[in-house]
């Protein structure tokens, strides 16, 4: 389906806009999506990373908040992270293009209030936030929610799980013009569920899978290491692979931290992102990454949520993640773009079991090949799969 065919719903400076981009077919959600935002329904959508979310529901957004002055804001979208918050707003910004008169504000954490608020006094029609300063702004009296009919939850699952839960409510709860409520989320959890029936009514439920075209092409390969010889591994996949841009991931600010410092000594140009850094600092992190200027980002899962860099050429799970969700979020990072990615998943012998419970539970066992290294320690050796009749042994007792 072409965008040209909302054209009897929609308006043209947003047609015109989804052209200036480069769109030109709908994606499976955004068929699905737009109709029903259009229509004022309530609405759960299960959709992966890469399928066109935001323009699912900022197209509904700004068909609504067009033909309003700016003023108090019609619009509130809610993002897990600063990060995810800025490429939302950018995106929108996007859509908007030809709609001189459409203003998108953005406020998060980690910058100062007295900008924001000056933005938000100033006026627009839609404001994209994280939960927190979200309600920063409302507790200031900086922020009027009385004429906000939509809200989007984006990466629903996240923010919920992240512990934003009672802010979420309580923002919901301050929306007294609220006429519709729409959730997008890679996953739907427990608390995801609760949010729609405490909040929804009759809501609409959309489910995308993806399709064999437009899922990413990551070839999966997991490393049995020991402590001791990790930074070695580490360092010798980025060398013996000459990987240009590599994402590396830990679980805690502290290794994050300890980990760049150590691939520092050993010259490699790196970085790392965390929650403790300024948005100034993440920012600008971010941009050297975007720009070839790092070849290594070391980050946190929170951190790197959002990020959108085309080209990663491969993913590298240094810790194993706490949460089965995480290890999607991240390979997710590489096979952008219909290029072809990379992922590997180090662990120890200790944690063999919670790798064989993950990759259960995220389906990939059957995608995730082992991996040595030679005897020289130079080169990695892909592993031969074993026949799944080698996992049983039949004795016989004559």
């Amino acid at each position: 389906m072409n965008f040209t065919e909302l054209s009897f719903s929609v308006r043209p400076e947003i047609i015109r806009a989804t052209q200036a981009m480069g769109y030109t077919e709908m994606t499976e959600i955004q068929q699905k999506a737009i109709p029903l935002m259009l229509a004022g329904h309530d609405m759960i959508a299960k959709a992966p990373t890469g399928t066109g979310k935001t323009v699912a529901f900022g197209i509904p957004i700004l068909q609504k908040a067009a033909g309003f002055p700016a003023g108090a804001p019609k619009a509130v979208v809610l993002s897990p992270t600063r990060e995810l918050a800025q490429q939302i707003a950018q995106d929108l910004a996007n859509l908007a293009q030809f709609l001189p008169e459409i203003r998108v504000v953005c406020v998060y954490g980690g910058a100062g209030l007295e900008k924001q608020q000056k933005q938000l006094k100033a006026g627009c029609q839609i404001v994209v936030a994280t939960p927190g300063r979200l309600m920063d702004h409302y507790r200031h009296h900086a922020l009027d929610l009385s004429q906000v009919t939509t809200i989007v939850l984006d990466e629903a699952d996240e923010m919920l799980n992240m512990g934003f839960y009672k802010d979420v409510r309580g923002i919901i709860d301050l929306l007294k013009s609220r006429e519709s409520l729409s959730m997008f989320s890679a996953t739907i959890s427990r608390e995801v569920l609760d949010i729609g029936w405490l909040y929804q009514h009759n809501a609409a439920e959309v489910d995308v899978q993806p399709v064999q075209e437009s899922s990413p092409k990551i070839a999966q390969y997991k490393l049995l290491t020991t402590g001791r010889d990790k930074l070695a591994d580490l360092a010798q996949i980025i060398i013996s692979k000459d990987y240009k841009r590599v994402m590396v991931f830990c679980n805690t600010k502290y290794n994050t931290g300890m980990l760049a410092n150590q691939l520092a000594r050993l010259h490699f140009n790196v970085d790392c992102l965390h929650g403790d850094l300024s948005q100034a600092e993440r920012n600008r992190i971010m941009q050297r990454f975007k720009a070839g200027e790092i070849n290594v980002l070391v980050a946190t899962d929170v951190a790197a949520r959002g990020i959108d860099v085309s080209d990663v050429d491969a993913v590298i799970n240094y810790d194993v993640p706490s949460e089965n969700e995480h290890y999607t979020h991240r390979i997710g990072r590489t096979g952008r773009a219909k290029k072809e990615g990379v992922s590997y998943l180090f662990y120890v012998p200790e944690e063999k079991k919670r790798v064989q419970e993950l990759l259960r539970l995220t389906r990939n066992t059957d995608l995730c090949t082992p991996v040595h290294f030679d005897f020289n320690h130079e080169h990695i050796v892909v592993e031969e799969k074993k026949d799944s009749a080698d996992r049983f042994q039949i004795k016989c007792y004559f």
